[in-house]
């Protein structure tokens, strides 16, 4: 189970310590499986995206305290794609593994499969997400994180792809604050 991080991304520096040897993209990469039954679905008889949304947290969390060798709180989560309905009686794949690291942060990469449990016919991609954590101590204090080492070609691929993404995030948050910053400073109260 993993909390919500109390500082956020862009207050935590990211330069990566040379001091923690790195350690292989599949040192931490893990895959929950879960069968959805009838206590999973929604209004619409599907299974409720919040129900997927947690084994995305919950396996995302394992990888990066995998990673981190030990406890690492969700800071964001990134674009949660739904791409298709899951149903009762499907078996979810929720696949996870660390994309990129910071100091003390990573971006976790999960994909979602979806299969029925009584046939052998191949899992159908059903969601994806990126997720932030950062490590933390006994307190609840940032910590360091080995950096993550790109394998294959895909890992070096999404390792350039979150790079992008952080940046995206970073620009995001700078360009909310200012605006409400320059509001405040108009007297505007939000």
């Amino acid at each position: 189970m993993t909390d919500q991080v109390s500082a956020p991304e862009s207050e935590i520096p990211d330069d990566i310590p040379g001091d923690i040897p790195g350690k292989p993209t599949s040192a931490s990469r893990t895959t929950l499986s879960h069968i959805m039954t009838h206590n999973d679905t929604n209004l619409l008889g599907t299974v409720h995206g919040g129900v997927i949304m947690k084994l995305v947290d919950d396996a995302a969390g394992a990888v990066a305290g995998r990673h981190s060798g030990g406890p690492a709180v969700t800071a964001s989560m990134d674009e949660m794609a739904f791409l298709e309905p899951v149903r009762v009686g499907d078996l979810v794949h929720v696949k996870a593994q660390v994309n990129w690291t910071g100091r003390t942060s990573m971006e976790v990469g999960v994909r979602v499969l979806a299969e029925r449990w009584n046939e052998s016919t191949p899992p159908t991609q059903v969601g994806s997400a990126y997720l932030v954590f950062a490590a933390v101590d006994a307190n609840g204090t940032p910590r360091p994180v080995p950096p993550v080492i790109p394998e294959k070609e895909r890992d070096k691929r999404r390792y350039q792809e979150a790079q992008i993404r952080r940046t995206h995030r970073l620009a995001r948050r700078r360009a909310i604050r200012e605006l409400r910053e320059k509001r405040a400073a108009e007297g505007y109260e939000d």
